[in-house]
This record gives C-alpha cells, sequence and structure tokens, in this order.
C-alpha cells in the first residue's frame, strides 16, 4: 500500500475531490481526519470505508475559522500519534464578479475559505512536522484560476495567493524536509458551483470564451490520483510545484 500507516487530515471531505481523495488515501493504507461542515456526509462517508485498510475520523468544523486549523491536527497527532501529510482541499467560488463589481462581504467570505483557512493549516503543519523532526508534507488545491482567468476576481485572486504560500513554504522549510505542492484543476465535475449563489452576469458572459476552449471534464478521482502521488514516497523530489490537472485547457 502506498501510504501505509500515513497519518493525514483532508478538509473539504464530505464531497467531490475531498471524499474522492479521502476515498484513495484510505484504501491505500492512510488513516485520515476527514474535516468538513456537513457531519453526516462525513459520518456516511467513513461508514462506507470500513473494511478499508486506513481508518476514518470524522471531524466537523469550519474551514474559516482557525480553531478547526488547529484542532484537526491536533486530533490526527491524538488518535494516530502523528502527522505525516496535510491535505487543504477545502474551497468556495465566487460569483464571477470582475473587480469593479466584487462586493466585501463576497470577497471576506471567499478568502477567509480559500486563503486564511488553509494558512492557519500550513502554519499549525509545519510547526508540528518541525517537532516531530521527520519531514512532512502539504499538498494545496489551487485551481486553473490560480493561472488564467476562469472565474471571477476573487475567486482567481484566492488561488493564486494559495499557490504562492505553496511556493514559499516548499522553499522555506526545504532544511526541515517539508515539502509542500499544488495541484491545480481545471474543470471537474464536484458540488463547488453551488457555492456560487447569484452569478455576476457580466463577468459570466465574459469568461463564455474561455468555457468554450474547455474539454470534457474531469472527474473527481483524478484529482485524487494526483494527490495520492503526491502524499507517497513516489514525489519524494517533488516540492514546490503546481501540477495542473485540466485536460489540456490551458497548454493553448
Amino acid at each position: 500500500m502506498r501510504l501505509d500507516k500515513k497519518a493525514v487530515v483532508v478538509t473539504g471531505a464530505s464531497s467531490g475531490m475531498g471524499k474522492a481523495i479521502v476515498e484513495t488515501f484510505v484504501r491505500e493504507g492512510a488513516n485520515v481526519v476527514a474535516v468538513a461542515r456537513r457531519k453526516e456526509r462525513l459520518e456516511a462517508l467513513a461508514k462506507s470505508l470500513e473494511d478499508a485498510p486506513g481508518k476514518v475520523i470524522v471531524f466537523p468544523g469550519d474551514i474559516g475559522l482557525k480553531s478547526t486549523n488547529e484542532e484537526m491536527i491536533d486530533i490526527c497527532v491524538k488518535e494516530f500519534g502523528r502527522f505525516d501529510v496535510l491535505v487543504n482541499n477545502a474551497g468556495v467560488m465566487d460569483d464571477m464578479s470582475p473587480i469593479g463589481d466584487v462586493k466585501d462581504e463576497r470577497y471576506e467570505h471567499v478568502m477567509k475559505i480559500n486563503v486564511y483557512g488553509p494558512m492557519c493549516a500550513m502554519r499549525k503543519a509545519v510547526q508540528v512536522f518541525i517537532e516531530q523532526g521527520e519531514g512532512g508534507n502539504i499538498i494545496n488545491i489551487a485551481s486553473g484560476g490560480a493561472i488564467r482567468t476562469l472565474a471571477g476576481a476573487v475567486y482567481c485572486a484566492s488561488k493564486a495567493a494559495l499557490v504562492s504560500m505553496t511556493k514559499n513554504t516548499a522553499y522555506m522549510y526545504i532544511p526541515n524536509k517539508i515539502r509542500c505542492n499544488a495541484i491545480a484543476p481545471g474543470g471537474i465535475v464536484t458540488e463547488i458551483g453551488t457555492s456560487m449563489g447569484d452569478v455576476n452576469m457580466n463577468g459570466y458572459a465574459r469568461l463564455q470564451n474561455v468555457y468554450a476552449c474547455s474539454p470534457e471534464h474531469g472527474s473527481a478521482d483524478q484529482i485524487a490520483n494526483v494527490a495520492l502521488f503526491l502524499a507517497s514516497d513516489e514525489s519524494s523530489y517533488v516540492n514546490g510545484d503546481v501540477l495542473v490537472i485540466d485536460g489540456g485547457w490551458l497548454a493553448g
């Protein structure tokens, strides 16, 4: 098994890419703290994996809160005796607004979930990794929106910030053997669109030419397989990278 006995925290674990990552990791032997707001979905996920080699601990919480990001890692250490991999997957969309239409409330909400939450988790993670003295591994789920204009101004900015934190962390903690990489998905079938609310039609209309070039959408399992590679020892020399998984959408 590629992740035998690794202790992992995965956020946004109740659906989409996060759920697929938990399923893939646990079947490869990892013990996972699955974090999301919807407790009933997390419990159903844990039940579905009862016969898998790894174990799932359910932790309901809001990833936009500092306390959630710190407690989920503490629980991992308490339950599994160590902490090896952090997967910052939880995220929300904006409403496609161009910068002139951005509302303060939307900006604060998106940045809280997509930037502040992962920052808190990464800060806690590196402290625990250093204390353990055996290195560590952080995987951030960014977006093609960090590279090209695939959404509104706030979402793109939030994912670009996550990419920058990824690269900075990778470099800063090389002496501590802490790796940090990001995955930038293109169009993947998930429930993230439900977080958009009322779509800004000006921004949406401007993005239609971009969407028209998108290939058939990918699956959450395809992202989970890339995360599995990054979480495993097979990727031990991969650090500070952003793996774009989009079927070639951004290649042109």
